[in-house]
């Protein structure tokens, strides 16, 4: 008689029952943008300490608009967010390109959106999305005017010091301050005195554009008609024989978001904008304006100034843009998110989505970890970047593609798209746009949120984990058999 065959699901299920107890590190998060506060809402979920240092002494309602979709609206959907998100915003159906004597160049459909992904395409302001993530993050959590000064190895993993003489000690640190981070610019310097630093990644970023976004006061519909919903309209014009163009948009509330975008192709002037411009503020906002003010615009039949004059002048602001993939993810106890792509094109909302994909990813890695002996803290943040780095590399070759569609003026730039917009079949864009769906993380130590679109989502490496977690509690369970 033979012997039974053990069941190969009992098996795994027995494997994962005897993992060790899940380890508590202490996190330290510097940046209070979107990428660390989305990375403390999911601390939270895992019941992981932690604290986020931020340097400025408040938080700044700077930006324009962003767009998301169903990469990022599943996680909202999981963390019970996504309701509140779409009540911020309009829903985008279509994108509409004009050359400056405002003919209609191309109009990009997204109106199928749904169906593919089950989420809807949607913009909204900046700030009102910032504020839905701020207040899911507890007061006492975020600490303001935390300039990072230094950061020193400990025995249990790092001391970040700050210039008001504070220090903070966690296991793990995380750098979301940005391309240009402090965090960065110390790990940087710690790895070239090591000799492990990548060459590449101490070179510059890609050739940059300036941005100048804001969002108006309330317009009057009836001057403007376009403002009324619940679509948004979504109008981009492309300058001829300058290195300008410009972007304006609908948005709930009877406003315009809207953006300008100035190509830089000598690498002085990027050198000097480099040093001017590395972060969000209403700094050195006048003259571009002066030099755009009489650009022409597809609403109410007048010029941008007439929307640049209904924007209050502390919300302009003005940054410089750029794209680059860094080898260097983490290194030590210290690792980055939200700054691996540093993205062009603000309207897309790419760089936010991309900041968020990368905590999520890593929040299931920490979820994962089985100690916290370095060896295992260095595992965990190779899987991190393993399961991002690919997608990220995508993220830069479309940006660097869609800049030039959209906003590039060389004679290149114009070459391609010129082909894009009047060669490439619309059957090699949905093939695309299909691919692209389908990548949409979630949380694995969270229940899933099921597919809703017509377009798989990715597979995810499952936590282990999450599944003994779950084992157990079903095996305690008193309906188990």
């Amino acid at each position: 008689m033979k012997k039974p065959v053990k069941s190969p699901v009992r098996q795994q299920e027995t494997h994962f029952m005897t993992l060790p107890p899940r380890p508590r590190p202490t996190v330290v998060i510097v940046g209070a943008g979107i990428a660390g506060l989305m990375m403390g809402i999911l601390l939270d979920k895992m019941d992981i300490p932690y604290t986020i240092l931020e340097r400025a002494p408040k938080v700044k309602p700077l930006g324009a608009l962003m767009s998301f979709n169903g990469n990022i609206l599943a996680l909202f959907d999981q963390l019970g967010m996504l309701e509140e998100a779409m009540s911020i915003s309009f829903k985008i159906h279509s994108t509409n390109l004009f050359d400056e004597k405002l003919n209609k160049l191309a109009e990009v459909n997204t109106s199928d959106h749904h169906d593919r992904t089950g989420y809807d395409f949607i913009v909204f302001s900046r700030p009102e999305l910032y504020e839905i993530i701020r207040k899911r993050v507890p007061e006492e959590k975020v600490l303001m005017n935390k300039k990072v000064t230094a950061i020193k190895k400990t025995a249990t993993g790092v001391e970040v010091s700050c210039s008001d003489n504070t220090s903070y000690e966690g296991h793990i640190l995380i750098g979301a301050d940005g391309a240009y981070s402090t965090v960065r610019q110390k790990l940087y310097n710690e790895m070239e005195a090591e000799g492990v630093l990548p060459k590449s990644d101490a070179e510059d970023l890609a050739m940059p554009y300036l941005c100048m976004v804001g969002t108006t006061t309330p317009r009057d519909p009836k001057k403007y008609p376009e403002l009324e919903g619940p679509n948004t309209h979504i109008h981009h014009v492309i300058g001829d024989g300058t290195p300008y163009s410009w972007t304006v948009i609908t948005i709930p509330g009877n406003r315009f978001c809207w953006s300008v975008m100035q190509q830089i192709t000598d690498p002085a002037e990027a050198k000097a904008q480099r040093f001017r411009n590395s972060e969000w503020g209403p700094e050195a906002t006048e003259s571009m304006i002066a030099a755009v003010r009489d650009f022409p615009t597809t609403f109410g039949g007048g010029t941008l100034g007439d929307i640049l004059d209904a924007t209050p002048k502390d919300v302009v602001s003005k940054v410089m843009l750029e794209e680059k993939l860094f080898d260097t993810w983490h290194h030590g106890n210290v690792v980055l998110i939200g700054d691996a792509v540093h993205k062009m094109l603000p309207t897309s909302g790419q760089g936010a989505i991309n900041a968020m994909q990368d905590a999520v990813v890593l929040a299931n890695c920490i979820y994962d970890l089985e100690d916290l002996k370095p060896e295992s803290l260095d595992a965990a943040f190779e899987s991190y970047k393993q399961q991002r780095h690919g997608e990220a590399k995508k993220q830069v070759i479309n940006s660097a593609v869609n800049a030039k569609i959209s906003s590039g003026q060389t004679f290149l730039d114009r070459c391609v798209r010129h082909v894009v917009l009047n060669w490439i079949p619309k059957s090699f864009q949905d093939r695309q746009f299909t691919k692209d769906a389908a990548y949409r993380p979630q949380c694995t130590f969270l229940p899933r949120i099921p597919d809703k679109g017509s377009v798989p989502s990715l597979p995810q490496l499952p936590s282990k984990r999450y599944q003994a977690e779950q084992a157990a509690a079903a095996a305690a369970s008193p309906t188990a058999l």
